[in-house]
């Protein structure tokens, strides 16, 4: 058995516990086989002997060992194993295992947690951009939350995705559905009552900022608050070394440029549609224009097949798919809340988790994301 390595004490239960797992699931260690003692796996580890109780707690608590009065610990196998389909306790067993290798990998090659949480968030994005499987929008009473669940409707992003996984290991018993139908589509939702939250980065020209001018047209007379997700890095997505040179919007319409754009109502369309303008280029000059996707990664995605040659989008899309990024400008992603759910329990769990230490550090970790004001808020009357 290895010694553990590169992982800081506070790790290392989970080293022992993959390791014993492991051999559990692989059958090297058959059911009753007595474990070795604290005291003999604290020595071999060369830790405490309490890392190495915190190690068979974890075990014991996936049902895979169990403790006999004068017996010592042994192997426990959840019944049903030893039959042609494996139950579920020991496909869970075997799937944390697989995650949890993951895990000490990434640690003992020097990342964070939040750097591994952050690109499992993206990889999980990316195969469910495979998947393009939006979830559909539920109807509902304006400014009413369904039951434990915070309906969420507007653009994509990653930190979105982050915060729903968030918000259902903190508080088990609040979920938080997503559709990703653009930023006004997601203001459009609220006012229908079939979202309690929209997610909007729309950059208002005549006033020079984001979201609030937006948000006092579409929802006149309606208190509303901006909850600050994060300011993120908006870019120009390209292959690999961006061989064609792009360093502007104004790029877009060089000769052999195939551009991919999102869907109208989104806020990087809007965004660009006034880059576009200030550089005097117009739509029917850049190649792709109308070839639209409804999110970052369906972008990348595009660009990463070679259906298009850029596109726009946010710096962790581009890393998802191994792609260069050409950055252009920060811009500020508001979650809106109507005020008269701003209390409510849900909400009020969704809001701890965004101001929580842990999920602004994964956030920060997914890269090209400022967490210096992800928390703070703005009511809009």
């Amino acid at each position: 058995m290895p010694i553990a390595m590169g992982a800081g004490e506070s790790f290392v239960y989970l080293e022992i516990a993959e390791a014993m797992r492991r051999l559990i699931v692989s059958g090297e260690l058959p059911a009753g086989e007595r474990l070795p003692s604290v005291r003999a796996m604290s020595e071999r580890w060369r830790c405490t002997p309490n890392t190495v109780s915190r190690a068979y707690s974890l075990l014991a608590s996936e049902g895979l060992i169990s403790a006999h009065r004068g017996g010592g610990t042994r192997v426990a196998w959840p019944a049903g194993h030893q039959g042609e389909t494996a139950s579920p306790e020991w496909q869970w067993a075997s799937l944390v295992n697989r995650a949890e290798s993951y895990l000490l990998d990434a640690l003992n090659q020097g990342h964070t947690a939040a750097h591994a949480e952050a690109a499992l968030a993206a990889a999980i994005a990316r195969w469910q951009e495979l998947r393009r499987r939006p979830a559909p929008a539920r109807a509902g009473v304006s400014g009413e939350v369904v039951g434990s669940q915070a309906r969420f409707s507007g653009s994509h992003d990653l930190s979105v995705e982050l915060l729903a996984r968030f918000l259902s290991e903190r508080e088990p018993a609040v979920t938080m559905s997503t559709d990703f139908v653009g930023s006004l589509g997601g203001l459009m939702a609220l006012t229908r009552g079939e979202a309690d939250i929209a997610g909007s980065h729309l950059w208002d020209e005549q006033t020079g900022t984001y979201n609030v001018a937006f948000v006092q047209r579409v929802l006149p007379n309606r208190t509303t608050v901006l909850l600050n997700l994060a300011h993120r890095i908006q870019g120009l997505i390209v292959p690999h070394g961006n061989p064609q040179g792009l360093a502007s919007v104004s790029d877009l319409g060089k000769p052999g440029v195939v551009f991919v754009n999102r869907q109208p109502g989104s806020g990087t369309r809007v965004w660009l549609d006034t880059r576009l303008k200030a550089a005097g280029l117009s739509p029917d000059r850049v190649a792709g224009y109308d070839r639209e996707e409804s999110t970052h990664m369906g972008v990348a995605r595009a660009v990463s097949e070679g259906e298009a040659t850029a596109g726009l989008g946010i710096a962790p899309a581009a890393t998802a798919y191994d792609l260069g990024f050409v950055p252009l400008g920060k811009e500020r992603y508001d979650l809106v809340v109507p005020f008269e759910i701003w209390e409510s329990p849900t909400i009020r769990a969704l809001r701890s988790v965004v101001c929580s230490g842990t999920f602004q550090e994964a956030v920060k970790a997914l890269g090209g994301y400022d967490i210096s004001d992800t928390g703070t808020e703005i009511i809009l009357s």
